[in-house]
């Protein structure tokens, strides 16, 4: 769907009158496209002063992995991880230089002083991030520290990161990762995501990477030889999941209504995959997915994205549009689950996303019924992690919570209603399909076993719920 005002505000004329009349201007986002580096340019390394190292020596690995172009201030003793690793470092000079990436390991930042350690990193690079810039800032889970002192100073970084990503503007994005201690091997997929293009519509976002069991991957190929299930898989969102995971090297096995058929069949046709038509709040719903899954052994990974919208203000929403609404997007998901864990659908190490919504956050007028069951969404999402942390399968589930993504359904939209949805956010602009895909392909990666009970905003950093 077109973007007429971010489009004019591309043009020269259109950035002078957005600046003359103080209007938002959106920036064109990096998005990922195949063949390129994960990292197109320089990151800017830093170090919070601190004994413990074992989080930049894993972030001094994954950056050597990756071949990025490492650089670092004079004065900062994260030289010596990341030379222990084998990364030469350039020295940052304090010149013109524009760094891609700036990341900063904040674990050992145990009290408010400390904090100091942030502002002055930050500080004197701030207008030296290049456009759709990565700012990351790494710390230990604060839920998971007995000192008050420490643990205040660690949730006190979810502040500053969410204000960076309002402040920076030009695309660029702010993330928080709070790493478990003795999980640091687990930080791969989750630093490779923030720091590449796959994240451009991600921002403002805290992550928390667990000890869970991670598998080793070939990087340009995370998701082959796996079998993955789509709800939803004709059109929007769902069809870009489909894509995404198939690019990655999946099986996808295409589900959606009988209705949807044909758009269903072209999908998985341009993508090598299979068809299913089921209705997913049927009775047998569960039993049809496990056979079509048996015939490729099983799934690695299901993706809960079908669902629909009815909305009315609450006192003119009938007993149907209600239902409808919490069967589909929420009560289907729940039976689905169930009878795939009983009967030994998902294999070992299996991945289940659920797409929710910032509804479900932040509510929605008109929307009742619909936010509803996104909010059902995230208490499943946190209730059934809590189940699978126990379960020897190294299985884990995770959430999507999409914003204003550019969609046949937005389309639809009343216009005033539409643009207001494109511009109340970090980046001013809607999101396409392909960000919440991408995002999916992370949580759905063999590689991201520590992620286990996280809902991720794909938003823009939205101004609802924020």
């Amino acid at each position: 769907m077109s973007d007429r005002y971010g489009d004019f505000v591309q043009s020269s004329i259109g950035k002078k009158v957005a600046k003359n009349l103080g209007l938002p201007m959106p920036a064109t986002l990096d998005r990922f496209e195949s063949g390129e580096r994960l990292v197109r340019g320089s990151v800017l390394v830093g170090r919070a002063n601190g004994e413990d190292k074992s989080i930049s020596e894993s972030v001094a690995r994954i950056l050597l992995d990756v071949h990025a172009d490492v650089y670092v201030n004079s004065s900062d003793d994260v030289k010596d991880a990341l030379a222990d690793a084998g990364v030469e470092a350039k020295a940052n000079t304090g010149g013109d230089d524009q760094f891609k990436v700036l990341l900063f390991d904040a674990s050992n930042i145990s009290n408010a002083d400390q904090l100091k350690e942030v502002y002055e990193f930050f500080h004197s690079v701030a207008r030296r991030v290049e456009k759709s810039g990565r700012v990351i800032v790494i710390g230990r889970t604060p839920e998971d520290i007995t000192d008050i002192e420490t643990a205040m100073a660690q949730r006190a970084l979810e502040g500053f990161v969410k204000s960076v990503g309002k402040e920076f503007k030009r695309g660029i994005t702010a993330q928080l990762i709070y790493v478990e201690t003795g999980a640091e091997q687990n930080l791969d997929s989750t630093l490779r995501f923030f720091t590449s293009a796959r994240s451009a519509y991600v921002s403002g976002q805290v992550v928390r990477v667990s000890k869970g069991d991670s598998v080793d991957v070939d990087w340009n190929q995370p998701l082959g030889g796996k079998t993955m299930l789509v709800t939803g898989a004709s059109r929007g969102i769902g069809e870009a999941i489909a894509r995404v995971l198939a690019r990655e090297g999946a099986h996808v096995i295409c589900l959606d209504v009988p209705q949807q058929q044909a758009d269903l069949q072209k999908v998985a046709s341009e993508i090598s995959g299979s068809v299913l038509t089921v209705d997913i709040t049927s009775d047998d719903a569960g039993a049809e997915i496990a056979d079509a899954a048996q015939k490729r052994g099983g799934l690695d990974s299901v993706i809960h994205n079908a669902g629909v919208t009815r909305d009315k203000t609450l006192a003119r929403m009938d007993e149907k549009k209600w239902d409808m609404v919490i069967d589909i997007n929420l009560g289907s998901i729940a039976k689905l689950n169930r009878y795939l864990l009983d009967n030994d659908v998902l294999k070992e190490n299996a991945r289940i996303v659920c797409v929710s919504s910032i509804s479900g956050i932040a509510g929605n007028m008109g929307q009742t019924n619909y936010a509803t069951s996104k909010a059902g969404v995230i208490g499943l999402v946190n209730a059934t992690a809590k189940q699978l942390e126990d379960n020897a399968k190294g299985m884990t589930i995770n959430a999507v919570a999409p914003g204003f993504i550019e969609t046949q359904m937005t389309e639809a939209i009343p216009f005033a209603i539409r643009e207001a949805g494109r511009r109340m956010n970090s980046m001013s602009q809607g999101g396409l399909p392909v960000d919440v895909a991408e995002t999916i392909a992370w949580l759905a990666s063999p590689a991201s076993g520590g992620l286990n009970g996280n809902t991720v905003r794909v938003c823009g950093q939205s101004l609802l719920g924020a």
